[in-house]
């Protein structure tokens, strides 16, 4: 259950970022899980990646999410 605070609320958060030119152009996106958690929830915000067929990976407190459709190669 998001905890926030701001003006915004979920769903302007997830428009504000997907509207992003890197998001809008397909690209990548960088965002913490604890904003994620905070504005949006982590539940629902997987709900959306999933409606939109994007991808993310997470590391150390961030997800970077993949603003396409296409698969995903992990590289070691």
């Amino acid at each position: 259950m998001p905890y926030s605070h701001s003006p915004l609320t979920a769903q302007m958060w997830m428009i504000d970022l997907f509207s992003a030119r890197a998001a809008a152009r397909g690209g990548v996106i960088r965002r913490s899980v604890r904003d994620i958690e905070k504005y949006v929830g982590r539940v629902e915000f997987e709900d959306e990646l999933r409606r939109r067929g994007f991808h993310a990976v997470e590391n150390a407190g961030q997800l970077v999410i993949f603003c396409n459709q296409e698969p995903i190669r992990l590289v070691l």
